[in-house]
């Protein structure tokens, strides 16, 4: 393994969908930039997803509109990196079951289609003609936005990568940083290496790593796990789209399966007991399912937020960057979140107002 250069502009901590998407734009920009990550390629929560890139989140129009402009460059990323990420169209039905979520529905439609959102409200019969596993009388409307993919998030990591090699970035894989000095000098086993600029985008372990350099990064560790189930026979042969519940219960194709997501055990709770609940939720919203055996599929950890919202900034008394707490939500986000990052470092005014997603916020 060759060694780590003396000194570069920017070092970027981990090598998931967000630090390969910023390698990648600070590479191309001309920043001298070198990727570290602790373990292989995508292998933190980049790796823990449904596999959805999605433009709608309810309620946060801001990260909606990083969505909007991440989504197009996907969609232009086969051209750009030739790099194909199988993006099939399948929607977004986000079930509604109290009045006041429709209400909020309402007063945020405006402000999620100034952000470039395509949704609209649709009843519950509309709700279950989108996806037939809903049961109608469960629910009293959705809101249905179309754009929402199916996708392979390791593609897509392989792809950021593997242009960020092509624009001269530089990425170490089984190279985990233990220390960061004042002067921007970072260590690993590997040896040390002195940037100007220092990025954490290192998922799970955001906060470890901003502490290495004595900042505080309020982000912690959220354990998900993903189960599957099979489908009932009458199931459509196209692909249903995701679909989210206000309990956090959320379904979506998955090959000939149904991929399921509800969290993970609450601190007090067994897995046999929130396995029992999980399969509640999904028999009293989908009574197809109901009774089905629920299989698990794979887990991990995601980087959460206080307020579900990513923080992209930096910490001005020195020249640290991070971009983390995307809370399950990166992927939908990333090439944007690079972006922002690029700038930052550049000094260059950003596409967007940055301010609701510093720390300060």
């Amino acid at each position: 393994m060759s060694r780590l250069p003396e000194r570069v502009d920017a070092v970027v901590i981990g090598g998931g969908v967000i630090g390969n998407s910023t390698a990648f734009r600070l590479a191309e920009s001309g920043v001298r930039t070198v990727l570290l990550e602790r373990g292989a390629l995508g292998s933190g929560s980049s790796g823990t997803t449904a596999g959805v890139v999605r433009t709608y989140f309810p309620g946060k129009p801001l990260i909606s509109s990083l969505a909007v402009r991440s989504l197009a460059a996907y969609q232009a990323f086969a051209e750009r990196t030739g790099t194909d990420l199988g993006l099939r169209r399948i929607g977004l039905l986000v079930l509604f079951t109290d009045e006041h979520q429709v209400r909020d529905f309402r007063q945020t439609q405006a402000a999620q289609r100034a952000a470039g959102v395509d949704v609209e409200l649709v009843s519950a019969a509309e709700a279950a003609r989108l996806n037939p596993l809903v049961d109608e009388r469960t629910v009293l409307a959705a809101a249905w936005s179309p754009e929402a993919y199916a996708c392979d998030p390791a593609a897509i990591v392989r792809g950021y990568a593997e242009a960020a090699r092509q624009a001269g970035a530089v990425l170490r894989t089984d190279t985990p940083v233990t220390g960061i000095d004042p002067d921007g000098r970072v260590h690993t086993p590997a040896g040390s290496i002195r940037a100007d600029h220092v990025i954490c985008a290192a998922g799970p372990w955001a906060g470890t790593v901003a502490a290495m350099a004595d900042v505080r990064l309020p982000v912690t560790t959220y354990p998900v796990e993903m189960l599957l189930t099979d489908a009932p026979g009458s199931a459509p042969h196209d692909a249903l789209p995701m679909t989210m519940h206000p309990s956090s219960l959320r379904i979506r194709s998955w090959g000939d399966r149904i991929l399921v997501g509800m969290g993970r055990p609450a601190p007090d709770e067994t897995r046999q007991d929130w396995l029992r609940r999980v399969s509640h939720h999904l028999g009293t919203t989908f009574p197809k399912l109901a009774g089905h055996r629920l299989d698990s599929g794979w887990s991990g950890d995601l980087d959460v937020s206080p307020d579900g919202m990513a923080f992209i900034g930096r910490e001005h008394s020195r020249r640290f960057f991070y971009a983390a707490g995307f809370s399950g939500q990166g992927l939908c986000q990333a090439p944007a979140a690079g972006e922002i990052v690029r700038d930052l470092v550049l000094e260059k005014e950003s596409w967007i107002d940055t301010t609701g997603l510093s720390t300060a916020r």
